[in-house]
């Protein structure tokens, strides 16, 4: 019964969000942040069918391995946070791999000073490297941590992808008074950055909106690459009854942004081709 609910509560907001003009949505004036998009690894020759639903057979992509890191009013909020564990190192061809936490140094941030980190989902590439912070507050979906410390895996659930290891992680985080609970869609976390769900690329993803003249949505993986908003393709969902609301939230993620070119995909490269980028980290605002 209370999965009948969740679909028909996304169901109702596929069709709401693609009826819905694209109007920019306005919010409060919050801290001068910077945005920028660091990049720890590469994996190449990635099929891009995995990517984008209904992508040509045979097509592959070098895709970028990224966290983004968010600055101002005193905050260093790292959205996402990679992976560390060598099991994925081996599991994956990886080339160009930087520990995420000595990759945020070289944009001047040491791991014990940044202040909060936003997760984005519970893959082994986002949530990976949560024990990487030691001072930071972790702020994930209360359903996110619900599904995926408990039901996902007793019989029926669905974990794949995410690394046990990380679960236990994110408990300890929770035990040590850490974590943080973000609790449904459009929520402010800090002043000035805002988190959005809907996309369902897991069982409860969020992605991120960052106040400011020129507002950025920070997608994650809810939107992969650029040519899943060109083209209107879904990118991976958790399941077969969310790809109409995976391309919903791509359109509100436009509308949040106030335009395409400021929404920033999960594993595009090309971010630090749009945005002035020196080595590894690209500035995007």
């Amino acid at each position: 019964m209370k999965r009948s609910r969740r679909v028909l509560a996304v169901a109702a907001l596929a069709v709401a969000w693609l009826a819905a003009p694209l109007v920019p949505i306005a919010g409060p004036a919050g801290p001068e942040y910077t945005i920028e998009a660091i990049r720890y690894a590469t994996i190449p020759g990635f099929p891009l069918e995995g990517l984008m639903m209904g992508a040509p057979k045979g097509e592959t992509i070098d895709i970028a391995m990224v966290v983004w890191l968010v600055r101002g009013g005193g905050r260093a909020v790292l959205f996402d946070t990679g992976f560390h564990r060598e099991k994925w190192l081996k599991e994956f061809t990886v080339t160009d791999y930087l520990r995420p936490d000595e990759a945020v140094a070289l944009a001047g941030v040491k791991p014990g000073d940044v202040t909060d980190v936003v997760v984005s989902h519970a893959h082994w590439d986002h949530m990976g490297g949560i024990d990487l912070f030691p001072a930071a507050r972790v702020w994930i979906q209360k359903e996110e941590y619900a599904y995926y410390t408990g039901e996902a895996w007793q019989a029926g659930g669905r974990h794949g992808g995410v690394d046990p290891e990380d679960v236990a992680a994110l408990v300890g985080i929770n035990t040590a008074g850490r974590l943080r609970f973000v609790n449904g869609d459009n929520v402010e976390i800090v002043p000035g950055i805002r988190a959005y769900t809907g996309a369902r690329h897991t069982y409860a993803s969020q992605y991120l909106r960052i106040d400011g003249p020129q507002p950025f949505v920070l997608a994650s993986d809810n939107c992969y690459l650029d040519r899943n908003l060109r083209e209107r393709k879904a990118s991976a969902t958790f399941g077969d009854d969310d790809r109409e609301a995976n391309l919903a939230a791509q359109k509100r993620m436009i509308a949040l942004a106030g335009s395409a070119d400021r929404v920033v995909p999960g594993h595009d490269p090309r971010q630090f081709e749009r945005f002035p980028a020196k080595g590894r980290v690209a500035r995007i605002r």
